[in-house]
């Protein structure tokens, strides 16, 4: 399979240029703003009939949440409008189109994990963005498949990890919401995930959706305390309430993603959250 990414020098994008070399029966093609601008029509058909992409996997994102509700239309301009002109492009050569979206598309009222079929409703300009993007996709694409996923984290780009990280070593101590629940999810495991979810996907599927977070439930201050105690930080954790952070866009309270579809579909067996956060904590303080 020959497997456009887009978004490359993102979180996801740089974990599956790292794990790419293990996949020898797939053919990648890494493509970032610089090589690809996903929101010109023309560009985007001709780079998919040129190198003959059979795949694509978006990973360009806007991902900005709270700049995202002061500037909503750069938030649906990438991820809607790039969304749909991918899956089109998709659609043109009948190749598989994979939309990554988010947790955000749900409004966190929910007392149990989240399945494919919950209903949406998106508190934020961010999490509105994300859902119509699956629409477009669902609708222009022939062949689509939507993962959603929750807390992303890596050793690359900005994220929470690195925040704390960073403000650990600056700061005496921190304040993090305890009243918002969900799952991390490590990007290089969600990249594998979603490499072996391909073969399985049968050639006419259409309008898919998996859910893939690691496992375990936690709040962002218990995140952040593991954090702290992985890195022998010197700082305090002091756990605040959402309303007292005043974050310019909502957040859902609760998001956590029911995973047993894909689990067994593929028989896979998903990493608890810590043991997955050791491993990326490992890293950054490694260098690698």
């Amino acid at each position: 399979m020959k497997i456009l990414i887009t978004g490359s020098a993102g979180q996801v994008g740089r974990s599956f240029q790292e794990l790419a070399p293990g996949f020898k029966n797939h053919e990648f093609l890494f493509t970032d703003k610089n090589e690809l601008d996903i929101l010109s029509e023309e560009a985007v058909r001709q780079f998919v009939k040129h190198h003959e992409a059979n795949c694509i996997i978006n990973c360009a994102a806007y991902t900005a949440v709270d700049q995202a509700e002061g500037d909503p239309s750069e938030a649906r301009l990438l991820n809607v409008r790039g969304a749909s002109i991918l899956a089109q492009a998709a659609s043109d050569v009948n190749a598989l189109m994979v939309q990554l979206s988010t947790d955000y598309i749900f409004d966190g009222k929910a007392c149990r994990p989240y399945n494919e079929s919950a209903s949406t409703n998106p508190l934020s300009s961010y999490g509105r963005s994300k859902l119509d993007a699956e629409l477009e996709v669902l609708l222009n694409a022939k062949r689509s498949v939507i993962i959603r996923t929750s807390w992303l984290y890596s050793p690359f780009g900005h994220n929470f990890v690195k925040t704390i990280l960073k403000k650990g070593k600056e700061e005496q101590r921190l304040r993090v919401v305890y009243d918002q629940i969900g799952s991390p999810t490590y990007a290089p495991d969600l990249a594998r995930a979603i490499i072996e979810l391909l073969p399985v996907l049968s050639s006419g599927v259409r309008g898919e959706i998996y859910n893939y977070s690691n496992e375990g439930v936690c709040s962002w201050f218990d995140m952040a305390v593991a954090i702290a105690e992985m890195a022998k930080l010197p700082c305090e954790i002091t756990p605040v309430l959402t309303k007292d952070i005043k974050p310019a866009a909502k957040r859902p309270h609760y998001s956590v993603l029911d995973k047993s579809r894909i689990k067994n579909e593929l028989n896979m067996d998903i990493p608890y959250w810590r043991d997955s956060l050791r491993v990326c904590i490992e890293r950054l303080l490694n260098n690698k």
